[in-house]
């Protein structure tokens, strides 16, 4: 069976929409108690978490969690108050586990939702979607492929297996997931032991049915898998990055407008060369850390980078400063509340990862003030 370069899946985009406005918050670092209301979502920020004028200061967290891992998912609830983890992988051994991680104490809990449950599983995708929770898709097991959606009820605290009627995706890993401005849950690209694709699929929770959004004609993406995407402002889906057959890693951004469904290729983004970065987005700015390049070197470099005006930025700290290793196949977390982004997990040369850095920012005093 082909296998792409060192690593499985990517790093995935965290998104987080609005619940309806009648459900009630929990509080602070409490789980919702079963059979109350799903909570409502926060507005969505409308300034990035940090301050573009701070000066930015990453910090290890010493707390104990999930074992060290890479591929998995970590998505952030519609309260914003608690990220939710599952699977990954430790070597050729898939994960199953979930886990909460509460983002008012810095907190893990492992959950043990009672019931049928996702396989074990790493290279899938996950979100938050209003009314159902987490949102998974896809991924791998060994030599099988998952083609399945599963939403995790926090309120309830168990597993329901959706429908998947449609024009369903072809089982994969290492697409990329996003929930469009439509509600709907957009997947694109990604792998199997038959190759890489090249299609686009929307899914409706509404009717629980998959459509093809594929253009007919006119210029795509190559076929890729270990990339990301996420929504631009002005609503058109952006793709990043990845590995195509014969190319360890692409460094090409492509623009797909849902209401003309063409593809158009934008200049090439500064970050360059690179597959399972870690990504998320904040409003109207995404961050990203890491990945491969293609040399299959892990990288470290952090980017911000404007999704209003499609400029990137690259965020420099002191030589001596604390940061994370070099890696890929982490994930990255968005955390407005805070005032903050949370990086978990990954692989870099050594071996599987399971640290968790907070990046900050600390705005200057002007002198006199």
């Amino acid at each position: 069976m082909p296998r792409p370069i060192r690593s499985l899946t990517t790093a995935l985009l965290l998104v987080t929409i609005a619940l309806p406005a009648t459900a009630q918050s929990p509080s602070p670092g409490v789980p919702p108690a079963p059979g109350s209301p799903l909570p409502a979502a926060s507005p969505s920020p409308a300034a990035p978490a940090i301050d573009p004028t701070a000066m930015l200061v990453w910090t290890r967290l010493d707390i104990d969690g999930p074992p060290a891992r890479e591929d998995h998912t970590l998505t952030v609830d519609g309260t914003g108050t608690a990220a939710w983890l599952f699977g990954g992988r430790d070597g050729d051994r898939a994960l199953g586990d979930l886990w909460r991680l509460d983002l008012a104490t810095d907190t893990w809990q492992r959950m043990d939702p009672p019931g049928e449950r996702p396989a074990k599983r790493f290279g899938h995708a996950a979100v938050w979607l209003p009314s159902m929770g987490l949102v998974l898709f896809g991924g791998q097991a060994g030599s099988t492929f998952f083609d399945d959606l599963w939403a995790f009820d926090p309120v309830a605290g168990t597993w329901t297996e959706l429908p998947g009627d449609g024009r369903r995706p072809e089982a994969r890993y290492g697409t990329c997931a996003t929930v469009g401005p439509d509600g709907r849950l957009w997947v694109s690209h990604g792998f199997t032991s038959s190759g890489r694709f090249g299609d686009t699929r929307a899914w409706d929770p509404a009717s629980g049915r998959w459509t093809r959004e594929t253009p007919a004609e006119g210029s795509a993406p190559v076929e890729r898998c270990l990339h990301d995407c996420l929504w631009s402002p002005d609503g058109r889906l952006l793709l990043y990055g990845g590995q195509t057959t014969g190319v360890a890693s692409l460094g090409d951004l492509w623009a797909l407008d849902p209401v003309s469904r063409q593809w158009r290729a934008l200049p090439a983004p500064e970050p360059g060369e690179r597959r399972l970065y870690a990504l998320a987005s904040d409003g109207s700015v995404a961050w990203l850390f890491g990945g491969t390049d293609g040399r299959d070197r892990p990288l470290d470099d952090l980017w911000r980078w404007d999704l209003l005006t499609l400029e990137w930025e690259r965020l420099t700290l002191p030589a001596e400063a604390a940061r994370p290793a070099a890696r890929s196949g982490s994930t990255l977390i968005t955390d407005p509340a805070r005032g903050r982004l949370l990086l978990f997990g990954g692989q870099d040369r050594d071996g599987r990862l399971g640290d968790v850095w907070v990046l900050s920012g600390e705005v200057p005093v002007p002198p006199g003030a």
